[in-house]
């Protein structure tokens, strides 16, 4: 049941990014551009994107538990650290020179554009080797 509620929740999301046009490289990349095409729909995908996450976690973490869990799974840690602002720095520089996002890249995968298979894996390459750094740092 729960992996397909999760399947059903990737399906809305990708929906979502494809509709949004946030899936369309060049949108994104527009976004970036302040001082030339500026296109500020990536800030209203976000701020509507912010306005339902924050009433559904009022919602969600009112009731007594989750609905397909024994209990919720909330991060517990709340401190800034230095591979946290390094990690989010990667990412960003990532989406601003690639124009996608893990999240719009992924359902654009279905568009059949080279460039959007290229970038998924090169997303999966740099998750192994973070993976590989963070193991090469803890010994």
């Amino acid at each position: 049941m729960n992996i397909l509620v999760a399947f059903a929740i990737g399906v809305l999301f990708g929906l979502g990014i494809m509709f949004a046009g946030m899936a369309n490289p060049a949108k994104v990349l527009n976004f970036f551009d302040i001082a030339g095409a500026w296109d500020p729909s990536l800030a209203f995908v976000m701020g509507g994107a912010l306005i339902v996450t924050f009433v559904g976690y009022r919602l969600t973490l009112g009731r007594a538990g989750p609905a397909l869990a024994d209990r919720f799974h909330l991060p517990t840690k709340t401190a800034l650290d230095a591979r946290l602002v390094g990690g989010s720095a990667v990412f960003g520089v990532g989406w601003g020179l690639a124009g996608f996002c893990p999240g719009g890249a992924l359902p654009a995968l279905g568009a059949g554009v080279p460039a959007v298979y290229w970038f998924v894996l090169a997303v999966i390459g740099g998750m192994f080797a973070a993976k590989a750094m963070q193991r090469a740092l803890q010994t």
